[in-house]
């Protein structure tokens, strides 16, 4: 019998989870707040590992002497430490395909609540002085007058791509890691660099993990290549993204408007960056050019099963029947 551990406790109970390893592995729930408060005794037998929200550092992983496997509850995989893991010959896995459809829809959401004017509208209809009228704003534009850029094309990159082509857009990509012809197969154009990419990106979403290559990607520099009245959504990770620079464009009125589902910071904490504490304050400057949503694109309770049922196969995979998948290869120094 192997035994898998749960750090933390995320559901009422473990009916899927068992029902994926039945009597092959004995299953521990922790329901724990962080890795350090898991007792020694559940790290000794641990030889599988599920995380969703807690970061997995070399301290941690040096607690585990039989450990063989990570499972990273979730798409990106960037909490836990593959180097020290891959060191030690534990295998680190993610789950990529749950949640596709859900972050694909919450980013055109994102987009379209922007780009109808739809969050202008609201907040201003909540003011003081609403008017009953439409906004002359740079931030409405019909959807076949604009390019829709895309940065990362895979399961969730392409998902938007579709979408974004159905509401007319013109869709373009950014993606150095994708073969040849991936735009033919989508019927949609490809750039060849970044910055090719940005000059024509009246939309810009980003949907590209969170690695050295991509930390720090799109900065002022970055940012100030994008069309005037640009929208930017990031529903991928928040380090891709300078939001001190997104902020001095969108007070210059460079960038239009932006829906950010992630951030460098997350929670947010003290010093709050001065463009969610604008943002906090309903600084009119402000109306209806940002939303902001809590790291949720990925839910729904249909995508909460799934990764629970995804998370435990992959592990199963791995772990009791030596066929792994979605097996993270890592960043090496």
């Amino acid at each position: 019998m192997t035994t898998i551990l749960y750090p933390e406790r995320l559901y009422e109970n473990d009916w899927v989870e068992r029902e994926v390893y039945g009597r092959k592995a004995t299953l521990r729930i922790a329901g724990v707040s962080a890795m350090a408060d898991l007792a020694e005794a559940d790290c000794a037998e641990a030889e599988g590992l599920c995380v969703h929200g807690m970061r997995v550092t070399a301290a941690d992983i040096a607690r585990f002497p039989r450990l063989r496997v990570i499972v990273r509850m979730g798409v990106g995989y960037d909490g836990v430490d593959r180097v020290a893991a891959a060191a030690r010959g534990i295998m680190v896995c993610n789950v990529p395909d749950y949640g596709t459809t859900e972050v694909a829809d919450h980013a055109m959401a994102l987009v379209l609540a922007l780009r109808r004017g739809i969050a202008l509208h609201h907040d201003l209809q909540r003011g003081p002085e609403p008017g009953w009228k439409a906004i002359d704003t740079p931030l409405v534009r019909r959807s076949s007058a604009q390019t829709f850029g895309i940065i990362g094309l895979g399961r969730i990159g392409s998902a938007v791509a579709l979408r974004a082509k159905t509401f007319g857009f013109n869709v373009i990509f950014y993606d150095p890691h994708r073969p040849n012809g991936s735009e033919l197969a989508l019927g949609i154009g490809r750039a060849k660099t970044l910055q090719a990419l940005l000059l024509k990106a009246d939309v810009l979403s980003i949907h590209a993990p969170n690695t050295p290559e991509t930390r720090g990607m799109l900065g002022l520099a970055e940012l100030s290549v994008l069309p005037y009245g640009a929208v930017v959504v990031n529903t991928a990770r928040g380090p891709i993204l300078d939001i001190d620079a997104l902020d001095a464009l969108l007070r210059e009125g460079h960038i239009a408007g932006a829906g950010l589902d992630v951030l460098q910071v997350e929670p947010p904490a003290e010093p709050l960056p001065a463009l969610l504490r604008a943002y906090r304050a309903r600084e009119p400057w402000l109306a209806g050019r940002l939303i902001v949503t809590p790291h949720s694109a990925f839910h729904s309770p249909e995508a909460w099963e799934d990764i629970r049922r995804k998370s435990a196969e992959t592990m199963a995979a791995a772990l009791i029947h030596g066929t792994p998948q979605n097996v993270i290869i890592p960043d090496m120094p």
